[in-house]
C-alpha cells in the first residue's frame, strides 16, 4: 500500500499532511482539482449524503470536496452523473431533482437547476444546450423524456419524448445517442436525437437492457447486459457495433449464457468490461468475446464492479461495499495489478477525469 505524498496548496501556499491511501480522512480542500480524477460517490437512495472525491494523478486522495469549498451547501440525493462543459461541471442529482454546477478546477457552486427534472440520469452538451435524460414516474412507461437546458441561463426550456428508460447520452457530430435500459423494465433501443431541432430521427434495436456505450472511429459500441434472470426469460450480454455513418448494426459479440456484463471502456484502441467481479479486455477490432479475464478483483472481496474506468496506464474500479458503508476505490496496472486501495464515499458510482 502506497503512503500518498503532500500535496502543495496552489491558491494558500500551504502544505497539508496526507493519511495512507486507505485513510477515510477528509483533508483541506486543494483548491485546484484538475489533473486527476473526480469521483462521483452517489450516497445511499433517501438518505441525502452524495459526494465527490478527487484522486490526483499521484494518487492523492481528498474526500467531500464539494462540502469543503462550499460550506453550508449540500450537494443533495443519489448522484447519478458528472458532465464537463468548458470550465463547468454540472452533477446531476437523481432523488433531489435538480443539477448543480460548480466550477470544475475550483469546484465553488456557480449555480442550480431545479423544475422540470422528473428522475434525471445523465448529461450531454451540444452548442450551448444541456441534454439530460429523464425516467419520470416509474409507474407511467410512457412519460420518460429527454430534458434541453438553455445553458446561457441555466433553464429547461423544452422536453423530447422517448421511450422508457432512458438512460446514457453521448453527444457525436451534432447527433445525440440515448441508451434505453429501460428504467425498472428491459429496454432493447438506442435513440438518435439531432441536437439542433431536438427531432428524434430514429431508434435502432440493440441488445436487451443496454447500459453503456462508446464511440470511436464513426462507430457506436453498445454493450447490452442482457436479462437477469429473474426477469423470467433470462437471456445473455452482448456487444453491439452501430455504424453512425447509416446507423444501422454492423455487428454482434455475444457472451455466453448466463453472463451479464457492464462497465464499457475503450481506451488506447482496447475494449474493456466488467462481468460481476472480473475485468475483460480485448483489441477494438476483435471478432470475438475473450472466455477468459484479463484478471478478477476477488482478492479485494469485490462482489461486483460497481464503477469502472481506464486511463493513463490505469484501471479504476469502484466498489459499493454493502450499499450504506463509505465504498473502496481500487487502482490497477493493465494487467491487473492492485497499486492503491482507497475509500470514499458512499456507492462510488462514476470517475471522471479532469484536466
Amino acid at each position: 500500500m502506497k503512503l500518498n505524498k503532500l500535496l502543495l496548496t496552489a491558491l494558500a501556499g500551504s502544505l497539508f499532511f496526507v493519511s495512507c491511501s486507505d485513510d477515510d480522512s477528509v483533508n483541506a480542500p486543494s483548491g485546484a482539482y484538475d489533473n486527476g480524477v473526480l469521483i462521483l460517490n452517489q450516497g445511499g437512495f433517501g438518505h441525502g449524503d452524495a459526494s465527490v472525491s478527487f484522486l490526483s494523478n499521484d494518487f492523492v486522495l481528498e474526500n467531500n470536496i464539494f462540502a469543503s469549498v462550499n460550506p453550508g451547501n449540500i450537494l443533495g440525493d443519489t448522484g447519478q452523473d458528472i458532465g464537463f462543459n468548458g470550465d463547468l461541471a454540472y452533477i446531476v442529482m437523481n432523488f433531489s431533482n435538480k443539477i448543480e454546477i460548480v466550477n470544475r478546477y475550483t469546484f465553488a457552486h456557480v449555480a442550480t437547476i431545479t423544475g422540470d427534472l422528473d428522475n434525471p440520469r445523465y448529461i450531454a452538451f451540444h452548442n450551448g444546450k444541456g441534454f439530460v435524460t429523464n425516467w419520470g414516474d416509474a409507474t407511467d412507461t410512457t412519460d420518460d423524456f429527454v430534458a434541453v437546458v438553455d445553458l446561457s441561463n441555466n433553464t429547461i426550456t423544452s422536453e423530447i419524448g422517448v421511450a422508457e428508460g432512458p438512460e446514457r447520452i453521448i453527444e457525436e457530430n451534432g447527433k445525440l445517442y440515448v441508451t434505453h435500459k429501460g428504467g425498472y423494465g428491459y429496454g432493447n433501443t438506442v435513440t438518435v436525437i439531432n441536437a439542433s431541432t431536438n427531432a428524434v430521427v430514429t431508434s435502432i434495436a440493440v441488445g436487451d437492457v443496454p447500459n453503456t456505450m462508446e464511440e470511436e472511429n464513426g462507430k457506436l459500441y453498445v454493450l447490452c447486459e442482457g436479462k437477469p434472470s429473474w426477469a423470467g426469460a433470462e437471456t445473455a450480454g452482448s456487444l453491439k457495433v452501430i455504424n453512425l455513418s447509416n446507423n444501422t448494426v454492423a455487428s454482434t459479440l455475444n457472451l455466453s449464457a448466463g453472463s451479464h456484463p457492464s462497465n464499457l471502456v475503450i481506451e488506447n484502441n482496447k475494449i474493456y468490461y466488467t462481468v460481476d467481479s472480473n475485468i475483460f479486455a480485448i483489441p477494438v477490432n476483435a471478432t470475438a468475446l475473450p472466455t477468459e479475464p484479463l484478471f478478477t478483483t476477488e482478492e479485494q472481496g469485490v462482489y461486483g464492479v460497481y464503477s469502472f474506468a481506464v486511463k493513463g496506464g490505469h484501471i479504476y474500479v469502484g466498489d459499493a461495499m454493502d450499499y450504506n458503508s463509505n465504498g473502496k476505490v481500487y487502482t490497477y496496472s493493465l494487467t491487473g495489478a492492485l497499486e492503491n486501495t482507497f475509500t470514499v464515499g458512499v456507492i462510488p458510482a462514476g470517475f471522471y477525469f479532469n484536466e
